[in-house]
Formats: C-alpha cells, sequence, structure tokens
C-alpha cells in the first residue's frame, strides 16, 4: 500500500511538471483608511486548478491573507489587522479562476501623521508585506517575492490613474501584475523604496478638531449649562 501511495503521489508530481502552467496572476491594492487587496489568478490548467479546488485545506479565502501575516510576523511586524467577507465565493468553475478579497490595517502597513500648517494627513503607506510565498496545492505554489520583488520606488507611476503598478513578463506564458492605487485626492506622491509617501486632504473632523471655534462654542456650551445650573437651584 505505502509502494502504491508513493507511485501516486510521483505520478501527480510528473504530471503537475510535464502540464504547462498558464496562470494570469493580478493583485490590487486599494489605498484608503486602510488596504483593500483583490488577487485573480485566471486562466489556471485545469490539473491545478481542479487539485486546488479539492483540497481547500490548502487553499481558502484566508490562506493568502494568513500567509501575509506570518511573513511579517517574522519581521517582527505584528501590528497588522486583517479582514474578509467570509461569505465570497473564490472558485469559479466556468473560467477556472480565483478570486480572493480582504483588507489589510494597522500602523505596521499604513499610517499618517498631519501637516500642522494644512492638517493634511501625511500617509506612509508601506508595501513590502506583497512579497509572499502561498501553496495552492502540495506541489505547485506562487512566490510573490519573486514576481512583484522590485521596490515599488522603481515602478511606474500614473499621476492620470493615481496607481503604481508593475508587470513582470515571465516565460512560458505566466504574466503576473500588481498595481497600488492611491486615494484620487492624494498629492505630493513620491516613494522611498517599498513606502508609498502622500497627502490627502483633511477630513471634516480634523478641521473641526483643529478649529478654535469648536473650542470656543465648548466654553459657551460649559457656561450656559453652569448658568442655568445655578439658576435651578435658586
Amino acid at each position: 500500500m505505502k509502494k502504491l501511495a508513493a507511485t501516486h503521489l510521483l505520478l501527480a508530481l510528473l504530471v503537475t511538471l510535464i502540464t504547462p502552467v498558464h496562470v494570469s496572476l493580478k493583485m490590487q491594492a486599494t489605498i484608503g483608511q486602510n488596504i483593500r487587496v483583490v488577487f485573480i489568478l485566471e486562466n489556471i490548467n485545469s490539473t491545478i486548478y481542479n487539485e486546488t479546488r479539492q483540497n481547500e485545506q490548502i487553499f481558502n479565502v484566508t490562506t493568502i491573507p494568513k500567509a501575509i501575516v506570518k511573513n511579517l510576523e517574522q519581521q517582527d511586524l505584528t501590528r497588522v489587522r486583517w479582514g474578509y467577507d467570509p461569505e465570497q465565493k473564490i472558485f469559479d468553475d466556468s473560467t477556472n479562476s480565483m478570486r480572493v478579497d480582504f483588507y489589510l490595517a494597522g500602523s505596521d502597513i499604513i499610517n499618517f501623521k498631519f501637516n500642522k500648517t494644512t492638517m493634511a494627513r501625511i500617509y506612509h503607506v508601506q508595501t513590502g508585506w506583497r512579497k509572499f510565498r502561498v501553496n495552492l496545492t502540495h506541489n505547485f505554489s506562487l512566490d510573490f517575492a519573486k514576481y512583484f520583488g522590485t521596490p515599488v520606488a522603481n515602478w511606474t507611476y500614473s499621476d492620470s490613474e493615481k496607481a503604481y503598478y508593475y508587470e513582470n513578463a515571465e516565460p512560458e506564458s505566466f504574466d503576473p501584475s500588481c498595481k497600488f492605487v492611491l486615494p484620487a485626492t492624494a498629492t505630493n506622491v513620491y516613494t522611498i523604496e517599498d513606502t508609498i509617501i502622500f497627502e490627502v486632504p483633511p477630513l471634516l473632523e480634523d478641521v473641526l478638531l483643529n478649529s478654535p471655534f469648536l473650542i470656543l462654542g465648548a466654553l459657551i456650551i460649559v457656561i450656559i449649562v453652569a448658568f442655568l445650573y445655578r439658576r435651578l437651584r435658586k
């Protein structure tokens, strides 16, 4: 029985190795208060797709975010949060494709400080989390550190799209692409290695908290309450 099982495993491995692996991989990260991440894998050959589909304990909706968090923890980056819609369907049997949608947050991923003059928010977005490895099956994995390892500072930036994007021309019909989309209001955009830095206009609550009229209004309310309290006690 052991020899038979070993033979089946070897045959499966050989099939995987000789079967052309055509995967169209796209990743898009949309930056806001957190980062919404979407991975789309299309045109997966039926051998890989069916094996992935039948072994959801290896690859499911949580596999990619968990792999990202684990990789960050190994770098002592633990201030990370993530979440997802548990109702999403990641497999599409009609097209042999997969789509995983989740978000990342936490100060080791995205943080901001205020421009003290304008109260604009200056964001620092870390993108190194994209460099991780994940298994689809027992014998097939994706190495994003290899595909998207080039620092974002060397990616193409489109000011009209407010996005950094990168396409890795891989041999054997493998064409991974990655895109980081900034808020439409982003200004003063630049990068330092894998950190994207930009400003966005102050939010309404930021303006109110920094407004002297808010403090004045609060003082007036306190005075009125104190006055009414004294009148009621008489």
